[in-house]
């Protein structure tokens, strides 16, 4: 689960969101949000009831800024493996800008796997916008050394932008999406638990060894019942053969 699927009561009560997501049969988590909890006491939080935190996503300023040494030291506090970078700030939103991105990226990348990690970046629509004959994401996985760089890929946005379908994308660039947001998307376009959608997921899965995926993180950014959807998402998935 990505935790930010379960952020209204995460803000209300930590400890019992994680033990109810644990209780459904979730065993991995992607932290996004601490709700004012250090890392050390969330990891406590997460040893209790037997789920581990994977990886964590920080702000673009801050892994491109002086603040990456102690991001760094918070997702192994965390007891994670990635550290990822959520979005790009729109002033980026451009083929030169995603360039520049690639070079901060391999920067950052390369202090990670000092420090025993590795640095993701989690796509959203935009990202596979086609910009003056060029496609944004493409900028990132062609300029990014795989050695120091992967991809959390979000197969909602993936779908929804259009240009990078997600069976594809494990095929044509392996082993570079460690982690996936397991996302669905409902007739109309809008968010949907996973499995009660449009998307194929055993059609994308088919591929994702290829792809290098270890880890299914579900999500859905507007649950109307964030319990619900966790335990519905959890009972397709874990029915799911392909």
């Amino acid at each position: 689960m990505h935790l930010y699927t379960m952020r209204t009561p995460l803000a209300a009560d930590f400890a019992g969101t994680l033990e109810q997501l644990a209780g459904i049969g979730y065993a991995t988590v992607g932290v996004s949000g601490r709700h004012g909890n250090s890392p050390a006491a969330i990891r406590q939080m997460l040893d209790r009831v037997r789920l581990k935190a994977v990886l964590e996503h920080v702000g673009y300023d801050i892994v491109t800024g002086p603040g990456l040494p102690q991001a760094l030291e918070d997702v192994h506090t965390l007891g994670g493996e990635w550290i990822v970078v959520p979005s790009l700030p729109g002033s980026l939103h451009s083929p030169a800008g995603y360039r520049e991105v690639a070079r901060q990226f391999n920067r950052a990348g390369l202090a990670a796997r000092e420090s025993g990690l590795k640095l993701l970046y989690h796509n959203h629509g935009g990202d596979h916008e086609v910009v003056d004959g060029v496609s944004l994401y493409d900028i990132l996985l062609d300029e990014t050394d795989p050695e120091l760089v992967g991809f959390e890929l979000d197969v909602y946005w993936a779908a929804k932008g259009g240009s990078s379908a997600p069976g594809e994308l494990f095929v044509q660039h392996p082993g570079r999406f460690p982690a996936l947001h397991v996302k669905d998307m409902a007739p109309n376009g809008d968010f949907a638990d996973v499995g009660s959608g449009v998307l194929d997921f055993p059609g994308m899965f088919d591929t994702a060894r290829q792809g290098g995926v270890r880890q299914w993180l579900v999500e859905h950014d507007a649950p109307a019942d964030p319990f619900a959807s966790a335990r519905a998402s959890y009972r397709y998935l874990s029915r799911l053969r392909y």
